[in-house]
């Protein structure tokens, strides 16, 4: 104990918060942003049946933020009866990006091989959304099991970007952009995305130039989703915690500045 400091009491002061906030659980209504609302919009406003490529580019680092976002897309998107292909652009999504597709698909009652598919991760990133292009069932000859694509009955007559409505990037990078340079601009496809917080400023000029259609971003942006779909999850029951560890970390910053300023005067007394 001779080394526990002045630090680890604040360390232990924001944990103790947290965990006292999500026991004591409850959402907070939060005002819906444009850019959550066109994302609803545009979900809502596929026709049923079309197939929206989901493209799980994170590392598992940042699933505590990403899985409320895919969640809440995840549920309308079925919800609306959509047909989904998952991908990976990285290797860490993919049994997060499998697990999320399958655990949410459970809730609408939807089947594997019929209503939704994952194709797993392929490497060179670049390569495979060019490769797409031609031909999807050339690039993933084989599902995540080991199917053959053309096997599937959802993949019949899914054979480019030309029979896929959008693709949705779940990304706490700039993988995101690798989809809107070699998919949005060389072949018109429409890119939407869930993001980190930390990401949403680098994709803003997207936005503002139409290459990126929108866009929902950290626990904010999950809990204004989940309540236009009417459906709780943890982007609701994460902002008061969220909230209160931004206030938490603020009252810090400002006690520290006070103790440093009192024993400055204590010294030149």
């Amino acid at each position: 104990m001779k080394n526990f400091q002045s630090r680890h009491l604040v360390f232990l002061g924001l944990f103790v918060l947290i965990a006292v906030v999500m026991l004591i659980g409850g959402g907070s209504e939060v005002k819906v942003s444009p850019q959550t609302q066109k994302m609803y919009d545009f979900l809502d406003s596929l026709p049923r049946g079309s197939v929206v490529m989901v493209s799980f580019d994170h590392e598992a680092s940042s699933l505590p933020e990403i899985r409320p976002i895919a969640e809440a897309l995840l549920r309308h998107a079925y919800s609306r009866d959509q047909k989904l292909v998952g991908v990976a652009l990285m290797a860490e999504g993919t049994l997060i990006g499998y697990r999320l597709m399958e655990s949410t698909a459970r809730e609408y009652d939807k089947n594997y091989g019929e209503d939704f598919v994952f194709l797993g991760f392929k490497p060179q990133y670049v390569a495979a959304i060019l490769s797409m292009a031609e031909s999807i069932e050339a690039t993933f000859p084989e599902d995540y099991f080991g199917t053959p694509v053309g096997q599937l009955p959802l993949m019949e007559g899914v054979d480019n970007y030309q029979d896929v409505a959008a693709v949705m990037s779940i990304a706490d990078g700039s993988f995101t952009t690798h989809w809107i340079e070699y998919g949005r601009i060389r072949h018109n496809l429409t890119v939407i995305a869930g993001v980190t917080a930390a990401m949403v400023t680098t994709y803003d000029p997207y936005l503002a130039s139409g290459q990126l259609e929108t866009m929902i971003g950290g626990l904010r942006g999950a809990a204004e989703y989940e309540q236009l779909i009417g459906v709780p999850g943890g982007g609701g029951r994460g902002m008061p915690a969220q909230t209160a560890s931004h206030i938490y970390v603020l009252l810090m910053i400002v006690a520290g500045n006070v103790a440093w300023w009192m024993s400055r005067r204590k010294r030149d007394a």
